[in-house]
């Protein structure tokens, strides 16, 4: 068995929890990669015959293990999703529901993870795309696509068609288009659904709208949204499960499930709605 193991760099607690993450899979036999950060920022001396998850040769990775909150666990997403690679999630962040692990618990779960004793989940990610000449440098999310007013500019305008048939001109800050696992990151902060990772089903939340009778909406994850945007400094802002980058509001978004998934390693015993309530303190 060969484990890709990814954290920020930047953060003390991460280097703990990688150390003995490390040391607790090599005792056990286990062949070890780490991010490329990790490997040449860090523990360049203290593993000097680890690879690093870019020079690695061998194809046969059989996780990838992400340490850290949930923005680590959305990077390692956007690093090994497309290898198909199964991701376990090590919380040292804060909430963390795709980081669901917390650190006082690691030894038991890393056993479970060596004596197969756990399932595999399917994420369905959403994919962006742009009828022009720019290119979206980020096109797949596994939490939300959010359009957004760029710098200090007034509120936006987007326009939504949906399916073809013309939705809402929603004025607001911005626009999210989540997917049901991205439910509990920044569509829960505006106010959108919650949903089990499960559905099949595409969330419109608006963020900050200007319009009292505007609410989230849920739809089919089969639809397929078209976005145009209007700004006063003619400009707006795309995040894409965080990594952002600015667009002229001469560009329409095309948005729709994309083809990809990603791969979640769930303990036996795991739930969402038990997830739930630890983060939300629901049912004390």
């Amino acid at each position: 068995m060969t484990i890709a193991i990814f954290g920020n760099p930047l953060r003390a607690e991460t280097h703990r929890e990688v150390k003995h993450v490390v040391d607790y899979l090599q005792q056990r036999g286990v062949g070890i990669v780490l991010s490329q950060e990790l490997r040449h920022d860090v523990f360049c001396r203290e593993f000097p015959s680890v690879d690093d998850f870019i020079s690695h040769t061998d194809e046969s990775i059989d996780f990838a293990i992400s340490i850290g909150g949930d923005g680590t666990f959305l990077t390692t997403t956007s690093l090994v999703g497309h290898l198909d690679i199964p991701i376990l999630g090590i919380n040292c962040g804060h909430l963390g529901y795709l980081a669901e692990v917390q650190t006082d618990n690691i030894d038991a779960v890393l056993d479970q993870l060596i004596n197969n004793n756990y399932t595999i989940e399917q994420r369905r990610m959403l994919e962006v795309t742009c009828q022009h000449d720019s290119k979206i440098m980020a096109p797949y999310a596994l939490n939300e696509i959010a359009i957004l007013k760029s710098g200090l500019s007034s509120m936006i305008t987007v326009d939504v068609t949906l399916n073809g048939e013309f939705l809402h001109n929603y004025k607001a800050d911005g626009l999210l288009v989540a997917t049901p696992t991205g439910s509990t990151a920044y569509n829960l902060s505006v106010g959108g659904p919650l949903l089990d990772p499960h559905v099949h089903a595409i969330i419109l939340s608006p963020v900050a709208t200007h319009s009292l009778n505007i609410r989230p909406l849920v739809v089919l994850d089969s639809s397929k949204i078209d976005v145009k945007i209007s700004s006063r400094n003619g400009n707006f802002l795309l995040s894409v499960d965080g990594r952002s980058q600015v667009l002229s509001q001469d560009i329409s978004l095309h948005i729709e499930r994309s083809q990809r998934t990603v791969k979640l390693v769930r303990i036996n015993g795991q739930t969402f709605m038990q997830s739930l309530k630890d983060k939300l303190n629901w049912g004390k």
